[in-house]
C-alpha cells in the first residue's frame, strides 16, 4: 500500500510540473503578442494624430513654406491673409491643401515613429536616471523627458526625411512650373536620378539641429505642464485626477509656441537647401524676368551667412505668422488626439510614465 501511494504521489507531482510548464509556456507565447499589439497600438495612436493634426492645417502649411523659399526679388506672397488670398484666386481651393497627401503620407508614419519612440526613450531614460545611487524612486523631470524628447524627433526626422523632401518641392510648385513632379514616388524617383541619392538628405544636418529643441521641448513642455496642474489644481481644472481636453488642448498650444519659436531659423534653413539642384523650379524660387536667381547653398553654415546677408536677419523668420497660427492648433491637436486615440485603443502606457 505504501508503494502505492508513493507512486500516486510521483505521478500527481509529475502531472503538476507538466501543468505548471504548460501554464509558464503559454504566458510566455501571450506576453510578446500583447506586447506588439500594444506597439502595434500605440503606432496607430500617433499615425491618426500626426494625419488629423496636419490636414487641419494645412493651408497654412503651404503657404508657411512658400513664403521660406519665395525669391526675394519676386515677392507674390506678402502676408498671412494676403498669400491666403492669393493661392485662392490662382489656384482655388486644391491650391490650398496641395502638397497634403505628401505631408500626410510622411507625417502619418513619422508622427507614428516620433510618439512611439519618446515612449520607449522615457522609459529607458529614466531607468538609466534610476540606477544611480538615492535615484531609486526618481521620475522624469523636465531636461530628462526633453532628451528622449530629442532622441524621438531625430530617430522619427531621419527614418521620413526623403519624404519631407519632396514634400516640400511639391507643395512650393504652381500650374506654372516649368517642370512638375506627378507625385510623390515620381517626385522620389526624378530627384533620385537626377541629383542623386544624397539629394534626398539636402538639408538634413539644420533639420536635426532644429527638431532637437522642437520636438524636445514639444514634449517636456507639455508632459511637464500637464504634470504640474495635476498637482496643483489651479482654479479647479483636474477632475477625477485627470484634465479636460480644452486644458490639454492649451497645454499643448503653449508646447508648439515655444518649441517652434526657438527652432523656426532652422526650419527656413531646411528649406531653401531642399530646393538647391532643382532643375526646372518654380518661379517662386527662382523669380521671373531678370530678376531670376538661382539658389547656391554650400551648407547650412553658407545658407545662413548669405541670408542673413542679403535679406536680412528678419529673413530667418519668414512665414513665423502663419506658420504660428498652423503650429499652435497641430501640436494641440496631435498631443490630444494621441491620447484619446490611445484610450479608445485600450493602451496601458502612458505617455508620462
Amino acid at each position: 500500500m505504501a508503494s502505492e501511494d508513493v507512486v500516486s504521489e510521483r505521478r500527481e507531482s509529475a502531472v503538476s510540473t507538466i501543468v505548471n510548464l504548460a501554464e509558464e509556456a503559454s504566458e510566455g507565447v501571450k506576453a510578446p503578442s500583447h506586447a506588439l499589439l500594444s506597439i502595434c497600438k500605440s503606432l496607430v495612436a500617433g499615425g491618426v494624430a500626426g494625419g488629423v493634426s496636419r490636414t487641419a492645417v494645412a493651408p497654412l502649411e503651404r503657404l508657411k513654406i512658400l513664403l521660406q523659399v519665395q525669391n526675394p526679388h519676386s515677392i507674390k506672397y506678402n502676408g498671412t491673409m494676403q498669400g491666403l488670398k492669393y493661392i485662392w484666386r490662382t489656384e482655388g481651393l486644391r491650391g490650398l491643401f496641395k502638397g497634403n497627401g505628401t505631408n500626410c503620407a510622411r507625417i502619418v508614419p513619422n508622427s507614428a515613429v516620433k510618439f512611439f519612440s519618446y515612449e520607449q526613450a522615457s522609459h529607458g531614460i529614466l531607468w538609466l536616471y534610476r540606477q544611480q545611487p538615492g535615484k531609486e524612486d526618481a521620475q522624469l523631470t523636465p531636461l530628462l523627458r526633453l532628451g528622449a524628447g530629442a532622441c524621438a524627433g531625430i530617430i522619427a526626422m531621419s527614418a521620413t526625411y526623403p519624404m519631407d523632401m519632396v514634400r516640400g518641392r511639391l507643395t512650393v510648385q504652381t500650374e506654372k512650373s516649368p517642370r512638375q513632379y506627378r507625385g510623390i514616388y515620381h517626385a522620389l524617383s526624378t530627384v533620385f536620378k537626377e541629383e542623386g541619392p544624397r539629394a534626398l538628405y539636402r538639408g538634413w544636418l539644420p533639420s536635426v539641429i532644429g527638431v532637437v529643441p522642437y520636438v524636445g521641448l514639444n514634449f517636456a513642455v507639455y508632459e511637464s505642464l500637464k504634470d504640474y496642474l495635476l498637482q496643483t489644481n489651479p482654479f479647479g481644472l483636474v477632475e477625477d485626477n485627470e484634465l479636460s481636453v480644452t486644458t490639454r488642448l492649451a497645454c499643448g498650444a503653449a508646447a508648439g509656441t515655444i518649441g517652434q519659436t526657438v527652432a523656426y531659423p532652422l526650419d527656413v534653413i531646411r528649406r531653401r537647401m531642399q530646393m538647391v539642384g532643382w532643375k526646372g523650379a518654380s518661379s517662386v524660387i527662382v523669380g521671373e524676368g531678370r530678376s531670376k536667381a538661382p539658389l547656391e547653398y554650400t551648407g547650412m553654415v553658407d545658407a545662413f551667412r548669405k541670408t542673413v546677408r542679403y535679406e536680412g536677419f528678419g529673413a530667418l523668420y519668414k512665414g513665423l505668422v502663419p506658420n504660428s497660427v498652423k503650429v499652435v492648433p497641430s501640436i494641440a491637436i496631435a498631443f490630444v488626439t494621441y491620447e484619446v486615440v490611445k484610450d479608445v485603443l485600450g493602451v496601458e502606457m502612458r505617455i508620462s510614465d
